[in-house]
């Protein structure tokens, strides 16, 4: 089998208003998908750097979906690393938990009809999770960071980068907002997928189904 590798396209400055970062655009003889890095800093040959590994939300990131708690995870990873001064957002194109957009919706159809955001997945003929970290960990060798600080709750997400050799020095939470649209969806990603979450929010650990279905898929 042909050996993975990524290669980094073009690096442009972006400024923003939390502050300047550096975008980097990576190719790979995987896919024909163009992962992102969004870089504050000089990250290079450095330790316990802030890192978030987020997966393309099209709901979530660009519309402000609350079905899902992907945007409000995206922000909130941004203002950690702005507040630190330096990290990076690895932005994986791998949307709906890497179904794409088209099944990613056709979930969402299936979700109102009452399925979890699990089964859902499963009717349409693929697996729960169907994401890879393999480029999120080839961009981080590129970057040349040495460790990271991964802003995570999701314990598959750690296990693979460390199985891709990426020293995880510490997981730092990253809690969303519990609201009536969201709340099935985070019970099923913490009951079913293992994500490491505060349930308290969510009224009488309601199992899913019982909110009227409206569950995320990201």
């Amino acid at each position: 089998m042909e050996e993975f590798c990524v290669e980094k396209r073009v690096q442009s400055r972006i400024p923003t208003r939390i502050g300047e970062f550096h975008l980097y655009l990576y190719t790979n003889n995987r896919d024909d998908k163009e992962h992102l890095a969004l870089v504050m800093g000089q990250v290079s040959g450095k330790r316990d750097i802030i890192v978030r590994v987020h997966s393309e939300c099209y709901t979530g990131d660009v519309l402000g979906s609350l079905r899902c708690d992907c945007g409000e995870q995206l922000q909130s990873a941004l203002q950690s690393i702005a507040m630190a001064g330096e990290g990076v957002l690895i932005y994986l194109r791998q949307e709906g938990r890497g179904i794409g957009l088209l099944d990613k919706l056709r979930a969402y159809n299936l979700q109102d009809e009452g399925l979890d955001t699990v089964d859902a997945n499963l009717a349409l003929g693929h697996q729960a999770d169907e994401r890879d970290y393999t480029i999120a960990a080839c961009i981080l060798n590129d970057l040349r960071v040495k460790s990271v600080q991964l802003l995570t709750n999701n314990p598959l997400k750690i296990e693979n980068l460390l199985q891709e050799g990426i020293q995880v020095s510490q997981r730092v939470p990253l809690e969303a907002t519990v609201t009536t649209d969201n709340a099935d969806y985070l019970f099923t990603k913490a009951q079913r997928m293992h994500h490491m979450l505060n349930l308290e929010g969510i009224p009488d650990g309601t199992p899913p189904g019982e909110n009227g279905g409206r569950n995320g898929s990201a």
